[in-house]
């Protein structure tokens, strides 16, 4: 009985984590309100608050969680959240495999991009999630960062800059592949982008 009542709490909360990011995608955070979250996930407006004190907490468990797990990223007492996948591939520093990381990063960006874009639309309008949305890109930065200072790969003063160039390559490219016309298949554009992460970073 416990195990089932445990799955049915389970089954609510990702009922509101799903709702939640439609309408937060569909209307926009800032029109969203907590009773529509909770009738599209077919409950009540407190049973919403028994699991997530805020609509903030609800974004910031679609970050913390969902994109986080998305990405293969683990709690980290340095950084926050690491990716330890894309650590080890800058330090090794080859060509495959930064090709390889990319290539099975790209493979998510169908689920992460509506979670970033929502999550950046919230931070315009909530402090709160405008420093959890930057301190999650810091978070990949350092990843690279850490990945260069393993291999003791160029001056520690430019390690970290070289993930700030890295990361916003690839988080403008996640974000408009599919709306952009930039005359190149997936597979070129993921070429393309793995040469200038190999440049930049190898």
């Amino acid at each position: 009985m416990a195990n089932l009542r445990q799955a049915q709490k389970q089954m609510t909360r990702r009922l509101l984590l799903e709702s939640g990011l439609e309408l937060f995608t569909t209307k926009g955070y800032a029109a969203t309100k907590v009773d529509e979250i909770a009738t599209a996930a077919g409950t009540t407006r407190v049973t919403f608050y028994a699991y997530f004190p805020s609509r903030t907490d609800l974004m910031r468990a679609l970050i913390d969680e969902r994109l986080n797990e998305a990405l293969q990223r683990v709690r980290s007492p340095e950084h926050g959240s690491t990716a330890q996948d894309l650590v080890a591939t800058v330090a090794g520093g080859t060509a495959e495999g930064i090709a390889a990381w990319l290539r099975r990063t790209a493979d998510s960006w169908p689920e992460i991009r509506p979670i970033i874009r929502v999550g950046r639309d919230a931070a315009a309008v909530d402090l709160e999630l405008r420093d959890l949305v930057e301190r999650w890109m810091e978070e990949a930065i350092s990843d690279i960062e850490d990945g260069l200072t393993q291999a003791g790969r160029f001056a520690p003063h430019q390690r970290r800059f070289k993930g700030v160039l890295a990361m916003a390559e690839l988080d403008y490219v996640a974000q408009h592949w599919e709306s952009a016309d930039w005359k190149l298949t997936r597979e070129q554009l993921l070429d393309e982008l793995s040469a200038s992460w190999v440049r930049l970073l190898a």
